[in-house]
């Protein structure tokens, strides 16, 4: 399974749309950006049927250092999370489902 990377996006959002390669980069740098920039301000980001963009503050508590051993206490910390929409992962578990449907029948008629 491979990665999709920003140039990707912009490509099929290109591809989809017929919009020139450079206003779609414009667009999605721009969305990019007020994403960070609004996680950055303490803002939520709740794209519908998609998810959610969110910061989460993290409790300070002792942890190990794996190398070592040694016992550091991590401080409290605020990071951005994404929470998945119940749409999204309904689609993400039909499309799993259909790929293990897929490897199944290939084993069969293959092996």
């Amino acid at each position: 399974m491979a990665n999709v990377t920003k140039q990707d996006l912009i490509q099929d959002v290109t591809s989809a749309t017929g919009i020139v390669k450079n206003k779609v980069r414009v667009v999605v740098e721009q969305f990019l950006d007020l994403v960070g920039e609004s996680l950055a301000e303490g803002n939520s980001i709740e794209i519908r049927g998609f998810g959610t963009f969110a910061n989460k503050e993290r409790k300070a508590r002792p942890a190990r250092n794996p190398k070592t051993g040694e016992i550091v206490y991590l401080q409290q910390r605020v990071i951005p999370t994404f929470k998945f929409s119940a749409d999204l992962k309904t689609a993400i578990a039909a499309s799993a489902h259909v790929a293990t449907a897929k490897e199944e029948l290939s084993e069969v008629t293959n092996g």
